[in-house]
């Protein structure tokens, strides 16, 4: 069978506010097709296992909370944070083969992540590097959202914001200019690193109330995207200079930036966990909350294209696509995901052709 899922990836399950310390804080993560269940343990750390109990499948989300196990609430099964089944009331002896599949978590940047391949090969470096709520240089605020999508689309999408002059027109648009943009799209082993510069371009549609209708910025626009598909955005605003090539060279009046992770839950949806806001260094009283309120909506615009253009492509599954200019991001996006897919896919089918 050939996975549309990477497994020897890291996978963000949420904020790490979502998973609390209390007696009923068990929180389900659908990941690539596979129910997780987390909580936390007496010492803070997080445990993350399959939610399934091996004795009828029952979810152990159902269950409860006994200081670092959890019980099984269907037939009392007591399992610890490794997933060894430790009781089963009515037998002397628990089973060998009583064990839930427990898996690698790394909390980073305020981020949970789950590896959801060989625990071996759980290496904490290829964490994507952000900016979470936490750090005291940065004043953030995070969201989240759940979108009717294939996570390729929404690779498609992130890798591609010339959408943002036509899809965000009365949010982060306000200008045509995206269209234009001509974005150096540099490939990494696990994704792609963009850098681009959006000169003498009105203030975006969410504030222009606060500047002169003659007013004009460069956007200085730094992309890290990397798999499954984490964006990773610096986003700075400049006075307009008057440089046609290269940085801008305008003084910095505003740097933001935005972290944002996408989990597919399954081929059909997406969970989407985003923050975005200002370095301290360049706050201005009320921008975080603005801006924090335009992101939402801007991601709800999102959602609609993305949904529709779902319920479209499943309702046409054979019409042809036209390429355009702006398809070199998620092109090359899309080449370092298909690479990683195919080397796990061959050396799955190798290691079972040797059994």
């Amino acid at each position: 069978m050939t996975e549309t899922f990477l497994k020897n990836s890291w996978y963000c399950a949420g904020w790490d506010s979502d998973i609390g310390i209390g007696a009923k804080d068990l929180v389900v993560r659908k990941i690539a097709g596979r129910p997780i269940l987390l909580y936390r343990k007496l010492d803070g750390g997080i445990v993350a296992m399959e939610d399934r109990c091996p004795h009828r499948s029952a979810p152990l989300s159902l269950g409860r909370k006994e200081q670092d196990s959890i019980r099984c609430m269907y037939h009392g099964m007591l399992f610890g944070p490794d997933g060894k089944c430790s009781h089963v009331p009515g037998m002397a002896t628990v089973p060998d083969d009583a064990r839930v599949p427990s898996l690698p978590v790394v909390e980073r940047d305020n981020w949970v992540w789950v590896w959801m391949g060989d625990p071996a090969k759980a290496d904490a470096d290829l964490i994507c590097e952000a900016i979470g709520p936490g750090n005291p240089d940065w004043i953030l605020k995070t969201n989240k959202i759940q979108i009717k999508t294939n996570y390729r689309q929404e690779i498609q999408n992130l890798a591609d914001l010339s959408h943002v002059s036509w899809v965000h027109e009365m949010t982060f648009g306000g200008t045509e200019d995206w269209g234009y943009i001509k974005p150096k799209h540099n490939v990494t082993p696990r994704g792609i690193e963009t850098r681009y510069c959006v000169r003498q371009v009105p203030a975006p549609a969410f504030a222009k109330h606060l500047f002169p209708e003659d007013a004009r910025f460069d956007i200085q626009v730094h992309v890290r995207m990397s798999v499954p598909c984490n964006f990773i955005l610096s986003f700075a605003v400049h006075e307009a200079g008057d440089a046609t090539s290269g940085p801008t060279n305008g003084r910095l009046l505003l740097d933001t930036f935005s972290s944002q992770a996408v989990t597919p839950r399954d081929d059909d949806s997406i969970d989407y966990y985003f923050s975005w806001g200002t370095s301290k260094a360049t706050y201005i009283p009320g921008i975080v909350d603005l801006m924090h309120t335009a992101n939402m909506e801007a991601f709800l615009e999102d959602k609609r294209m993305l949904e529709g253009q779902r319920e479209r492509m499943l309702e046409f599954p054979n019409a042809p696509l036209v390429d355009i200019v702006h398809d070199a991001g998620p092109g090359r996006m899309l080449f370092v995901l298909d690479k990683l897919l195919q080397e796990e896919n061959e050396a799955a089918a190798a290691r079972e052709a040797a059994q």
